[in-house]
């Protein structure tokens, strides 16, 4: 019960996230887990200094995010089978960064702007990964085991 409570409170908060102007402000700070099949997580956040975490743990789970502005910082986590992650940032100096444990995990993530960094890292069978930058000075790495 409380599970089920914590996970519609999450999705709650995903929801206010997407809605017009929210989120729109420097510091903010969201953490999101979510435990079990077929979940999904949507958010976004403009300004400075934003911070977003997710962590998802089973199978079949999305997570969705966007981050506008300059040194905000995302880290998604997944752990289990089927999931996707689609990540983007537009700004300077951001950092992304996304760890998949299991198989068939897909990872995308694009980042526009400069002096962005972004890490992927997957771990298991069947995993995919793919990632675009736009801009100067970005770094991207992505690790496969």
């Amino acid at each position: 019960m409380i599970r089920a409570f914590l996970t519609s409170a999450a999705i709650g908060l995903a929801t206010l996230a997407t809605l017009p102007g929210a989120a729109i402000a420097d510091g903010n700070r969201a953490v999101i887990e979510q435990w079990g099949q077929n979940n999904q997580i949507g958010g976004g956040q403009q300004g400075w200094y934003n911070r977003l975490s997710v962590n998802q743990s089973g199978w079949g789970n999305s997570a969705i995010t966007t981050q506008d502005g300059a040194r905000n910082r995302t880290v998604i986590g997944q752990n289990g089978s089927g999931n996707a992650i689609t990540a983007g940032q537009t700004g300077r100096c951001n950092v992304l960064g996304v760890a998949q444990f299991g198989t068939g995990n897909l990872a995308s993530a694009d980042q526009a702007g400069r002096c962005n960094a972004l890490g992927i890292i997957q771990s298991g069978s069947g995993n995919r990964a793919t990632t675009t930058q736009y801009g100067t000075g970005n770094v991207a790495v992505i690790v496969q085991d």
